[in-house]
């Protein structure tokens, strides 16, 4: 009787810790780039990177909307907006994995690491980065931060060069995740610094296991997580491409949480007693980028035909299953320097032929369109869209041969610039504004690579600059709206859409909210089954 009833005893004390570790599989739809996220642009990167592994200095909370506590736990501003001093939260504990052990918490140096590295060309780790910093450089960073202090172990001191009202908002994005200064030494001195960006270190409520590219991420829950030990263990990101695929694994409870989902799959899932599904308004605009460095598209006439040409209200039919809302300009109508009376492109094609014509191309010209193989949540249909575009630029004589080009691959070269015409979307990372103009207009963004319009010019890099220089909501609302004013009269976009931010999910999944900035949080996920 004794020897039966252990067992069951143990059993009766383990089963709750048991149900705790709950694995959660997340189908996502494609694999990052890498893992140091510094090196990226692209939210999936951001997701599978900064998301699950990193801590900021602070974060912005999109319930709220505004900057929380993270790594950091208080700050202060200087009256004349210069200096910024953080306080670094005490204690918090690095990833201990087979590649690193850590030897001690968080610390100054560890945030001096994290930023000097981007910031300074003598740093002995700034050139390691082979794709550069396309985020730090965007964004000017080398220019606005005149020096970074530890002021003691706990805490550190931003001096800038001028007053930035973005910078905070600037501290929560992805890019400005912290890393360990022990771990970089570590790889420098082994002369393998590559390892850091497939072996990452963080502080965050995952580590990392294993990576198979366009397969599987592993994941396991960090223990010593400041926040406290997620509730699911291990975490699994199954890169599945094809939404189809992704709604059936979720049925199969293959999958607990499905991203970027179809709208035909929203519907599917939203009358399946199992599924439910998450949505919100996205911070995000989709669009097609024209590269205003390649004849003919140098030329405003060309740009603006092209945009004559589109019929957008088919366009969202077809591709969004009118889901999303129509874009006119780069910001969604939720932004508040969104001018909400810029006129749009409405379809006219003989005004988009004369204005080839006085562009001295009469019979039209031969370009490239570029797509990515599969969808996403501001690309739902790539080959439907693609092939709609080329039809509606065929009415006026452009011939568009439309090029299908792996993710990753499209990211790099189009951040190189080799693209005509190119099928994109941004995201915002923290409901400022100017997350969408410096990164998508700034002339310092051509160089970084993600001004996918390759567009500079002096008055618009003045008025974005200009953006941030004040705190005064009304100030910058207006300059904003100039700016858009001049980027929709030189057609540097062709504007599609913005959508919903939706999510798929097995009824048993707790704690999870769609983000309107396509960021993941996992760490607050409850999964019964």
């Amino acid at each position: 009787m004794r020897a039966a009833a252990l067992p069951l005893l143990f059993a009766t004390l383990l089963g709750p810790a048991l149900a705790q570790a709950a694995a959660l599989s997340v189908c996502t739809e494609a694999s990052p780039e890498g893992f140091d996220v510094v090196q990226y642009n692209s939210l999936t990167t951001t997701n599978a990177t900064a998301d699950v592994l990193m801590n900021r200095l602070v974060e912005f909370d999109a319930a709220k909307g505004q900057v929380v506590p993270s790594l950091a736990e208080s700050w202060t501003v200087s009256p004349d907006g210069l200096i910024y001093e953080f306080k670094l939260r005490p204690e918090v504990k690095f990833h201990s994995t087979g590649y690193f052990k850590p030897s001690r918490t968080l610390d100054a140096d560890d945030v001096l690491f994290s930023f000097q590295r981007m910031l300074y060309p003598a740093h002995s780790w700034h050139k390691i980065a082979q794709s550069g910093y396309p985020h730090a450089q965007s964004l000017q960073l080398p220019s606005l931060i005149k020096q970074i202090d530890a002021v003691d172990p706990l805490t550190v001191r931003f001096t800038l060069d001028h007053a930035d009202a973005t910078f905070l908002a600037t501290l929560s994005m992805g890019f400005a995740s912290i890393y360990s200064a022990e771990y970089a030494d570590q790889l420098l001195k082994a002369g393998t610094p590559e390892k850091l960006n497939s072996q990452p270190i963080g502080t965050g409520p995952f580590v990392f296991n294993r990576f198979q590219k366009d397969a599987v991420i592993r994941y396991r829950a960090n223990p010593d997580y400041f926040a406290g030990k997620p509730a699911v263990d291990p975490l699994i990101f199954a890169i599945t491409p094809d939404a189809n695929v992704r709604l059936q694994k979720l049925k199969r409870n293959e999958c607990q949480i499905a991203l970027s989902p179809k709208p035909l799959d929203i519907a599917a899932a939203s009358e399946d007693p199992a599924l439910k599904v998450e949505k919100t308004e996205a911070f995000m605009t989709a669009f097609v980028a024209i590269n205003s460095q390649h004849a003919p598209l140098d030329k405003p006439e060309v740009r603006q035909a092209i945009n004559l040409a589109f019929d957008k209200a088919s366009y969202l039919k077809a591709v969004f299953e009118d889901t999303a809302v129509a874009a006119n300009g780069p910001y969604p109508p939720n932004t508040w320097s969104y001018a909400k009376d810029l006129p749009g492109y409405s379809t006219d094609l003989d005004k988009a032929k004369a204005l080839l014509a006085k562009a001295g191309l009469k019979d039209g010209f031969s370009t490239t369109l570029w797509t990515r193989p599969q969808g996403s949540l501001l690309n739902p249909n790539p080959s439907l869209g693609a092939q709609l575009l080329q039809a509606d630029l065929a009415k006026i004589g452009i011939k568009a041969e439309i090029r299908v080009i792996e993710w990753g691959e499209l990211i790099r070269r189009a951040k190189a610039g080799e693209h005509d015409l190119l099928f994109m979307g941004w995201a915002g990372d923290n409901g400022d504004p100017d997350n969408f103009l410096s990164p998508q207009f700034a002339c310092a963004a051509v160089k970084s690579g993600t001004n996918f319009a390759r567009y500079c010019d002096q008055r618009l890099d003045q008025l974005i600059s200009a953006g941030k220089t004040t705190t005064d909501q009304s100030v910058r609302s207006r300059l904003y709206q100039q700016a858009q004013t001049q980027i929709q009269q030189q057609a540097l976009w062709l504007p599609l859409a913005h959508p919903t931010a939706a999510v798929l999910a097995r009824k048993g999944v707790e704690g999870y909210l769609v983000s309107p900035f396509g960021r993941q949080d996992f760490a607050k996920v409850n999964v019964s089954r």
